[in-house]
């Protein structure tokens, strides 16, 4: 099928661009300010890779495809000039010195605009960016390069990472709205990295305040590739390369564990334990995970008249886990093409599609709790071993579920997005678009549980445990619809010193979610067969059939206006205001609409005449914005807030007859609305020193209020829902970069960020109340999740300590055993004790990027850091079990003196409390990426008939700094539930090599 696409796409492109005849052109580039010639400038043919530099005279000679070829000369610190070569063979060029990097166009809330008219923070990467790292999810390669974006990334293949954009503002959902190409979304991962052209990461209340009731947790928006006026262009990329663990868990061998297990026996009064038949040695870390392999496509062809751009991409991605039998298979196709029908009006498609087969996720958990006294494999019994007594009711072989349960998933997802557009202008400075997008989902899984046996040697005769004695199937499939119509008028003029871009317009949304899902299992005694082609819930025993299903749909409907307004270029206003109603709350709900609006002003200082003497900055922007936000993001449960579900209540008794009851969840408020951020930031803009130097900085204020918090019912009756939380997110962000031209082919690039995030919980529902999840506590006073717990002040060392030291009133305590701390001061070790132990949220985040260029070779370096947040380690504190032990437990207490820290090796709870003991410093340094390419230079790619030709390494995650215990200090999670490594997935380091074809 990709063979044949590829076919269509050239026999189209070679009908309707055909080749141009090679031409010669030269000339000379000399500066705007002293006419003098420019030596160095780059001088390439628009979308290939055809290029020359001028010599020290300014001049240059380049040899181009044809008429309609586009050539750019660029250098640093000079704006870009583009000329169309026509029947021209001769092109002299003025280069005038560039303004600021801020004179780029950046995507915004349904339109675009320059940089340097906003007045908020808007970071702008270029899809190349993205397009060579070794992700599936673009986003997660701006791991640390956005100031005020916290990206936790997974080490699943395809796994989506957790974003925080300014903190987390709700104790509901934290994702960002993504829009690409228009479309508004959730999830991006039908997307192809290489289909990208560029991503635009909102953050300040005067580009949010238009998406309304989405805009809360601030916006991504991504740009497609088209084609480029004058461009016939096909384009081939390829990344193969592997993965591996590079920081496997400290776990103790055989020997060291059955030091431990017989101490703890002994401790907890019993005899030590018989090894006799338990002799192996096995690292089962070692037996799971497995070297990945990966492999990136994507072929792409464009083309484009003065008439129509057309672009498509194929891609195929293969992404092997760290576990053994993971695998992910993608297809992606992307689809644009733009047709200008007469002078005024254009029309327009963009279409992407997905498939994708999803790995069948393990788990690591039982590999670093698995004893290693336990072989892996009995030869003779050709059966996989099972674990010692002590282990095997709650923990299996980690092989088990590996081999014996691999390839059983088939899980398929469909993605169809697309949209289509037209777009007139009219009476000169109007401009009408109307566009109709929608979203296709369809996801199908079918499952199947096999029977089990493992050898186990407590069994007398063949030794056989059957484990699962009977099979089972499970299926379903799901569909999601996301409809969205835009029609937006926009007015653009300038008049004297004045300029002036209006918009305003209507825009619909709905969206809606039907699935169902079935289990049934085997009958008549006869195992249904390890075959895809019977995993269905039509076999089996009807009788054991189980099926649930659920649906919802949703609709907005939106009005929106924005006026971008500057004065020569040195004062600035944005204005922008969105009303939103929805469909979630009831139809007599006065705020089931809801406003929203902003306001942002600028002031360039350095167009001032007052700046026109001095040559040190080339520009200076204060700038401010508020805003009042909105976000209905608040997860499945709150899907319909004023429409609470029936749940069983109390039944009632009418003779014989027992009659079921039902009530409300909750007793909804009759005021509800969507959730609201007051924010505001302010801060400046520079670029100095002949734009090599650009800083920003931007001081950001955001308060989350009428928050939906489920409020205690009284006695007898239901609990409530009502707006009556509030959060607070402040923190400073900084940005900067460095470029210098070190010699004629030579070029240095620094450029680094740093945010800090102060999160706080002002609000609840009454001083007292908490939000219970799991370890973690949401609580007036206090950021949001915290970890809830007791102290450590130490280990108590003997039995005097122990009498001279507050009574713990919660467990009996013995020498060897962790004291807590008296943080009431009554005298007493009680639950009242507990406090804040640890926070998630971490005080800053930074990245440093560096980058280095000489003739066709680049090298370059990102890094990432974390500090002051903490981590809770849960996996190995469950008392369900024996564990297998961590290396530093090797250090424990084993007599008076002898720690401070490790307890004794004890299976007593009071070493199991909640407590400071399973915190863990979550900051980290992170060599994020190091790549080294290079490109063929011009007199060998002609040889070879090509237009550009880069082969570069990429090596990912090659080393991390921490002092965390676990495979990763990259923990995610919920609002209300983050940072804890209960066995998390690793990330690993990836090492590639890519080749980037253009012909």
């Amino acid at each position: 099928m990709r063979n044949v696409l590829t076919v269509l796409a050239f026999l189209c492109f070679f009908t309707q661009y055909g080749y141009g005849q090679e031409r010669t052109v030269s000339g000379r580039v000399v500066g705007a300010a002293d006419s003098l010639p420019v030596p160095g400038v780059s001088v390439t043919v628009q979308g290939s890779s055809i290029g020359t530099a001028t010599d020290l005279e300014g001049n240059y000679t380049i040899s181009v495809p044809g008429n309609e070829a586009v050539l750019l000369f660029s250098f640093l610190g000079m704006t870009t000039v583009q000329e169309t070569v026509g029947d021209r063979s001769v092109i002299n060029v003025v280069l005038a010195p560039a303004a600021s990097q801020l004179d780029e166009v950046v995507v915004i809330g349904y339109g675009t605009a320059v940089k340097r008219d906003l007045t908020g923070s808007i970071v702008s990467i270029d899809g190349s960016e993205v397009a060579d790292k070794p992700a599936t999810n673009p986003v997660a390669s701006l791991q640390g390069k956005v100031a005020g974006v916290h990206i936790t990334n997974s080490g699943r293949p395809g796994a989506e990472p957790d974003i925080r954009i300014r903190g987390t503002n709700t104790i509901h959902g934290i994702k960002p709205l993504y829009v690409v190409d228009g479309i508004l979304n959730d999830n991006i991962d039908y997307l192809n990295p290489s289909d990208i052209e560029s991503i635009e990461i909102l953050k300040d209340p005067s580009s949010l305040a238009i998406f309304g009731v989405r805009g809360a947790n601030g916006v991504i928006a991504i740009t497609t590739k088209q084609a480029k006026a004058g461009e016939l262009n096909f384009n081939f990329n390829s990344t193969v390369g592997f993965k591996q663990v590079s920081d496997p868990m400290d776990m103790t061998d055989a020997a060291g564990f059955k030091m431990l297990y017989d101490e703890q026996l002994v401790n907890d009064g019993a005899t030590p334990y018989n090894y006799e038949k338990w002799t192996a040695n096995t690292d089962w870390q070692d037996e799971i995970f497995q070297k990945g392999i990966l492999n990136y496509n994507h072929l792409s062809v464009s083309g484009a008249t003065e008439k129509n751009k057309f672009y498509m991409g194929l891609g195929y991605t293969t992404e092997q886990g760290m576990i053994k039998h993971e695998q992910l298979n993608k297809i992606t196709l992307s689809l644009n093409d733009e047709l200008q029908l007469n002078e005024n009006l254009r029309v327009g498609i963009n279409f992407n599609g997905y498939r994708s087969e999803l790995p069948q996720n393990r788990e690591v958990d039982a590999a670093i709790r698995a004893a290693p006294i336990a072989p892996v494999f009995h030869e003779e019994s050709g059966l996989y071993h099972t674990l010692p007594d002590f282990q095997r009711a709650q923990i299996w072989n980690p092989m088990v579920n590996v081999e014996l349960r691999k390839n059983t998933l088939i899980s398929r997802q469909y993605r169809a997005v697309g949209s289509v557009f037209a777009e007139v202008d009219f009476l000169e400075d109007f401009t009408f678009r109307a566009a109709f997008l929608a979203d296709y989902g369809f996801n199908q899984s079918r499952s199947y549980s096999p029977l089990i046996n493992v050898y186990n040697p407590d069994i007398a005769g063949d030794g056989i445990d059957h484990l699962v004695e009977t099979t089972s199937v499970n299926q379903s499939q799901d569909i999601y619809t996301k409809v969205q119509s835009d029609w937006l008028l926009t007015y653009k003029n300038s008049f004297n010193d004045h300029n002036l871009t209006a918009m305003a317009g209507w825009t619909s949304y709905y969206n809606s979610f039907e699935g169902t899902s079935g289990h049934r299992t085997q009958g008549d005694g006869r195992p249904i067969p390890n075959e895809p082609r019977f995993w269905y819930v039509d076999i089996g025993d009807s009788d054991t059939q189980t099926g649930t299903g659920s649906a919802w749909e949703r609709a907005n409907l939106s009005f929106l206006s924005r006026v971008l307004y500057n004065y020569k270029y040195k004062y600035l206003l944005n204005l922008s205001y969105r009303r939103d109603g929805s469909s979630g709350f009831l139809p007599e709900n006065p705020k089931r609409w809801q406003n929203f609006a902003s306001v942002g002003a600028a002031w360039v200082v350095s167009e001032e005449d007052f700046m026109k003497s001095q040559s040190t900055v080339n520009l200076l922007k204060l700038k401010g914005s508020w805003g009042l936000l909105g976000n209905q993001n608040t997860g499945d449960q709150y899907r319909y807030p004023a429409y609470p579900l029936l749940v069983p209540g109390n039944s009632a008794v009418f003779g014989d007859d027992v009659v079921p009851a039902y009530e409300p969840d909750y007793i909804a408020d009759p005021n509800l609305h969507w959730e609201s951020v007051y924010a505001w930031e302010a801060g400046f803009e520079l670029n100095a020193f002949k734009n090599r130097l650009y800083v920003e900085a931007v001081w950001y204020d955001k308060k989350t209020e009428d928050i939906l918090v489920t409020v205690p019912g009284t006695l007898g009756s239901r609990p409530g829902l009502s707006n009556v939380g509030s959060i607070s997110n402040h923190g400073l962000e900084l940005a900067a970069s460095w470029n210098q031209e070190l010699g004629e082919d030579l070029s240095l690039s620094v450029s680094g960020n740093f945010t800090t995030v102060d999160n706080e919980v002002l609000d609840l529902v009454s001083e007292g109340y908490e939000i219970f999840n799991g370890i973690s506590r949401t609580a007036i006073g206090y950021p949001i999740g915290y970890f809830y717990g007791y102290i450590s002040d130490g280990i108590y060392q003997t039995d005097t300590e122990i009498r001279q030291s507050p009574t713990n009133q919660i467990n009996e305590v013995k020498p060897g055993d962790i004291k807590y701390r008296d943080v009431n001061g009554d005298g007493n070790i009680t639950q009242d004790d507990r406090t804040l132990i640890g926070n998630p949220t971490p005080d800053f985040t930074y990245g440093i990027a560096l980058s280095l260029n000489y003739r066709g070779f680049d090298v370059s370096a990102d890094f990432t850091g974390v500090y002051g947040n903490e981590l809770f380690r849960d996996w190995n504190r469950g008392s369900f079990s024996q564990f297998n032990f961590q290396e530093h437990m090797l250090d424990r207490w084993h007599g008076a003196g002898t720690s401070n820290w490790e307890p004794l090796i004890s299976s007593r709870s009071n070493n199991r409390l909640v407590s400071t003991y399973y915190i863990e410093d979550g900051s980290f340094f992170r060599v994020r990426n190091i790549q080294l390419g290079y490109n063929l230079n011009r007199q060998t790619l002609e040889k070879l008939g090509l237009k550009a030709l880069r082969i570069y390494l990429n090596a990912q995650n090659p080393w991390t700094f921490t002092n965390s215990t676990g495979y990763t200090p990259e923990i995610g999670g919920s609002s209300t539930s983050f940072g804890i490594d209960n066995g998390t997935y690793p990330v690993p380091a990836i090492y590639t090599l890519g080749v980037n074809l253009n012909f």
